[in-house]
């Protein structure tokens, strides 16, 4: 199970940190990702760590802004977020797969439920 916590509101140009903690299965050695589903729009890439944080990925859209990152000690993953911007209101959901990696949602079996990020301008 993944669970997602850290969204709320913030203003534009805030900052804020999601966190995705693991339970009942050993994710840490998963691949992880985040991606965010904004009201009427597909559900899109934000990031992604490989299961050693050797390797991470980003939209171009938060580069720059967002960095994920992960402590497998405590099989969480996490996405702190800068210079936010309206355009980052959104729920927002982690996943995980044992094999894949990548900006493809299809990619990953499993998802948590999601956690709401609102910027007001």
């Amino acid at each position: 199970q993944l669970v997602e916590s850290g969204g709320g509101l913030v203003q534009a140009g805030g900052s804020l940190r999601l966190s995705c903690a693991a339970s009942g299965r050993t994710f840490s050695s998963y691949n992880k990702g985040w991606f965010r589903q904004a009201p009427g729009k597909e559900r899109e890439f934000v990031a992604a760590i490989i299961w050693n944080g050797a390797s991470t990925s980003y939209a171009d859209s938060v580069k720059g802004r967002f960095t994920i990152s992960r402590d497998n000690a405590k099989n969480t993953v996490y996405l702190q977020m800068n210079s936010l911007k309206p355009e980052d209101t959104a729920v927002y959901y982690c996943a995980a797969d044992p094999l894949r990696y990548g900006n493809r949602r299809s990619f990953y079996d499993y998802w948590g439920q999601g956690t709401q990020v609102t910027v007001s301008s």
